[in-house]
């Protein structure tokens, strides 16, 4: 059974703690935690520097990346500012955590694990045909020429008539529309435009 060291309230340690055994921290660390047990971070406790160890458990403030072998977990009222990884993290309410949380040490689920479903291929799009349908053009209306023959106009009258259209004509250009030039009036030669005098 490996022992347990322990950080009292009111303790001040400046530099790096590294052991084989679990540590609770209950004062203050000043420098990066690195231990082979589990890490107890009290309530009163408080690290700034990295904190690594078998399982973390934090009720304190961390300031410092958390790196867990099996498990990190946050109670209520902790405050860490870095980075969680473990394969199991667990964040209670009411603790607040800046930074990435990352779970990792599982292995990848494999195809057999996820319930032995083969993975499908989406089906290719087949597109069912479409009966092609020749367009109906409504007959054109006959016209009466007149003929007295209403034999053979009887016989023609199964038959769809074609009416010719004669071709249809560029239109022309209108020409621009411009306003009159305005009238001005002439004097003739030598004449002299008379001055109005008027009487003051």
């Amino acid at each position: 059974m490996s022992q347990s060291s322990v950080i009292g309230a009111g303790t001040v340690v400046r530099g790096n703690v590294e052991g084989d055994g679990s540590l609770e921290i209950f004062g203050r660390v000043e420098g990066d935690v690195n231990m082979g047990g589990d890490v107890v971070v009290g309530e009163a406790g408080a690290v700034r520097g990295n904190v690594s160890g078998e399982k973390i458990s934090v009720q304190g403030a961390v300031q410092g990346d958390l790196r867990g072998a099996d498990a990190v977990l946050l109670e209520r009222g902790a405050k860490v500012v870095g980075d969680l990884s473990a394969p199991r993290i667990g964040i209670a309410n009411g603790a607040l955590v800046r930074g990435t949380v990352r779970t990792e040490g599982e292995p990848a689920l494999s195809a057999n694990k996820r319930g032995g479903a083969a993975v499908l291929k989406p089906a290719a799009f087949a597109a069912k045909p479409v009966a092609k349908t020749e367009p109906r053009y409504a007959p054109p209306p006959r016209l009466d020429d007149g003929d007295e023959d209403d034999d053979q106009d009887d016989d023609d009258a199964d038959e769809p008539q074609a009416v010719m259209l004669p071709p249809a004509r560029p239109r022309e250009k209108e020409p621009e529309r411009r306003p009159p030039p305005p009238v001005l009036p002439s004097l003739g030669k030598g004449a002299k435009a008379k001055k109005k005098k008027y009487r003051e």
